[in-house]
């Protein structure tokens, strides 16, 4: 790396790992900045300037994104440090200068038992066809546990998977299954175009990395429909939202057949957040899960999204959660402060008072009158 870099970009990669850090900031008249179990903290690097960050993106790049790049003012791309990790890079700029943000990505995808998902998405894996949407603000673990359950398909499954994802992130090797990753840019046009020609790929399960727009998605269902299992995600924090925002995507005279499709090819939607732990370092992941069991389906027929809360409750004994579940059992056995978890809640009046109903008098005296 030459010298005019205040310190060399796998240098600086290899200290995030050690720091167990997701994220790298980088932009001009700042220092590096990592982001530690969900936390900025900024570093005692030398200050970079735009050229010198121009200089060092424009090297990993390579001269197409760097067209796409002037073009766009954007630009999405994956780095690899051989035998450490991968890194998800968004080149941006921001008053006039270029920058630059890194998520790491494992080398190696944990299964669905190391990351301590819920157990029912081993099965939500193994469905033979569907849509399974996974949802959640950026930074949730969304590709995360979908490489998880990829990889419990690749391990028990003589199918077919292609994965389109912009850019690909986890690099699944073919195990029991045979495994296609297509990356949006280099490998096909966009997530439309390749979901277009998807079926003469004779795929079996399909992974698309997210749905943007109503093409993407309309294909998606309807790759679905003809019998294939797709998975994709969705910047949503509820099941229920879930469907309102894909219906609302499209023109009112076709959203009832978009609610009629989404009745028949649902398969669940697992909505997930991350939150720093209390008891040791880290962050853990809340999850809320709806399946798509006969009464699920009528709701969304029927436009009645706002009554999945209560039946996702009732359906505890299928594997259905909601959030402010998961964040209450968190919360009582000390996993997550009160605090945080209230922040996550779908509904923090009555989550509050859960809390506290399950509490012993000694530590309601013993709580900060924040925590009552």
């Amino acid at each position: 790396m030459p010298e005019r870099y205040p310190i060399p970009l796998d240098d600086l990669l290899k200290l995030l790992v050690q720091h167990e850090g997701s994220d790298l900031h980088v932009r001009a008249g700042e220092p590096p900045i990592f982001r530690v179990h969900g936390e900025l903290r900024r570093t005692n690097f030398p200050v970079w300037q735009s050229e010198q960050i121009r200089a060092l993106l424009y090297e990993i790049m390579g001269p197409d994104r760097i067209a796409r790049y002037e073009r766009d003012l954007e630009c999405d791309l994956a780095y690899a440090i051989k035998g450490l990790a991968r890194f998800r890079v968004n080149v941006l700029k921001q008053q006039n200068a270029v920058g630059c943000v890194m998520r790491l990505i494992p080398i190696r995808v944990q299964t669905l038992e190391e990351l301590g998902l819920p157990p029912v998405l081993t099965e939500i894996a193994m469905l033979p066809r569907g849509l399974v949407l996974v949802t959640g603000p950026t930074g949730s673990g969304k590709s995360t546990s979908l490489a998880a359950m990829v990889n419990h398909i690749n391990e028990n499954k003589p199918v077919h998977i292609i994965t389109i994802e912009d850019p690909i992130e986890f690099m699944h090797m073919d195990k029991v299954a045979a495994v296609n990753q297509r990356e949006v840019e280099m490998d096909t046009h966009s997530f439309a175009d390749a979901l277009r020609h998807v079926m003469r790929q004779n795929p079996d399960v399909i992974l698309v990395g997210e749905m943007r727009d109503n093409e993407t998605m309309q294909l998606a269902i309807t790759a679905a429909e003809t019998g294939h299992l797709v998975f994709s995600t969705v910047h949503t924090t509820d099941a229920a939202q879930t469907i309102d925002r894909i219906v609302d995507v499209f023109e009112p005279e076709r959203q009832e057949q978009i609610r009629m499709q989404l009745a028949v090819t649902l398969q669940a939607v697992i909505s997930m957040t991350l939150l720093p732990r209390v008891d040791r370092p880290g962050r853990v992941a809340a999850f809320e899960i709806m399946l798509a069991t006969p009464a699920i389906r009528n709701l969304i027929r029927e436009r009645k999204t706002h009554q999945m809360y209560s039946t996702i409750q009732t359906g505890a004994d299928l594997g259905m959660q909601t959030l402010d579940n998961h964040l209450l059992e968190l919360y009582r056995n000390g996993t997550v402060s009160f605090e945080m978890a209230l922040s996550k809640s779908s509904n923090p009046a009555e989550f509050s008072a859960r809390a506290a109903a399950g509490r012993k008098p000694e530590e309601l005296l013993a709580a900060a009158p924040g925590e009552i």
